[in-house]
């Protein structure tokens, strides 16, 4: 029997991804939003948006119909930004059967409802129980060179996640799995927060041992969100936490990071969008992650600072002395017996 795999979203990931998973399946249909790109892909094996230098495999067949893209498919890996994945997960519900295994690459958390974006594409498609989220520090402009990295695939039944690594892992390319599904997706919104904040630190000049105490008080800070979700905070040592918090605060090629260094420099968030061709997910998720940790209780101080600066129009130097004013108290507060 062939296996299709449906890659739903041909961003910089979706395209990188669908390379990917093309060594080891017989086909993958590339979903396009526009006509034109599906066509370009087709013709020249080149995504005219996205890395844009990369070669796709023979066989990646792109496609701008949703039903075309899914027919068939063993497989449908969900690879859009955070703000439009309910509305494509509605649009799919009409040709996507509730026995087809659903993988998610987004990572956000919904505004409002405080669903993450296995829930939400969840409560569009239904049959929860066959979504899984795959999450680590993969970024695409390396993974589509075959440098090596690392992933890990969460779902609740492990029959299923094991059974997805035979179409996901490569050589250069592990594939752990977990069944904390609601820890490893909740890291994966959160770090995006974290890192805009390092950016933002990084290009106002605050040296390395501020980017340090951001990123480690970033992760403590997502072990509380995860705590109060029911997630497990053991998690956040792993790739979806550590290993995607250094990547993404760290790297020239993360959108967070850089988002944060522009704005520093005076950039609007429109105005980098706008210019990179790609949504900043943390300006997105430090919207919802406020909200959520408002409603739940939970201590967010970084992520306070960074919806302060990008969406209340406060100060710089305003954050940092809120920030250092706060009072001393223990390093893991907000988790298991520091609670």
């Amino acid at each position: 029997m062939s296996t299709r795999v449906a890659v739903i979203g041909a961003g910089s990931w979706g395209t990188a991804f669908a390379g990917l998973v093309a060594q080891n399946v017989d086909e993958v249909r590339l979903w396009c939003h526009s006509a034109k790109s599906a066509d370009a892909i087709n013709g020249t094996h080149h995504n005219p948006r996205y890395i844009v230098d990369y070669e796709l495999p023979a066989n990646v067949v792109a496609t701008s119909s949703l039903g075309d893209a899914v027919r068939d498919a063993s497989v449908v890996v969900l690879a859009l930004p955070s703000v439009h994945l309910r509305r494509v997960s509605g649009e799919l519900a009409e040709f996507l059967t509730h026995d087809v295994p659903v993988i998610t690459l987004t990572k956000g958390i919904e505004a409002k409802t405080g669903m993450l974006m296995t829930e939400v594409a969840a409560d569009e498609l239904g049959s929860p129980e066959r979504f899984c989220a795959l999450s680590g520090p993969n970024h695409a402009e390396e993974v589509h060179l075959g440098m090596y990295s690392a992933a890990v695939l969460a779902g609740v039944d492990a029959s299923l996640t094991r059974s997805l690594l035979d179409i996901l892992a490569t050589p250069k390319f592990r594939v752990y799995v977990s069944p904390d599904v609601r820890g490893v997706e909740t890291c994966g919104a959160v770090k995006n927060v974290i890192a805009i904040a390092c950016g933002m630190a990084a290009g106002s000049g605050l040296g390395d041992n501020t980017l340090a105490v951001i990123m480690t008080r970033g992760i403590a800070e997502i072990g509380r969100v995860v705590n109060a979700l029911g997630g497990d905070p053991m998690t956040c040592m792993g790739l979806a936490g550590m290993g995607d918090l250094v990547a993404t605060c760290t790297s020239e090629h993360s959108r967070n990071r850089r988002f944060g260094e522009a704005f520093s420099r005076g950039m609007s968030l429109q105005d980098f969008e706008r210019q990179s061709h790609m949504v900043v997910e943390g300006a997105n998720a430090v919207i919802s992650v406020r909200e959520l940790a408002h409603k739940m209780g939970v201590d967010v101080p970084i992520t306070e600072a960074v919806w302060g600066l990008v969406h209340g129009g406060v100060a710089l130097d305003d954050v940092v002395e809120k920030l250092v004013g706060r009072p001393l108290t223990h390093e893991f507060y907000g988790m298991g017996k520091y609670n």
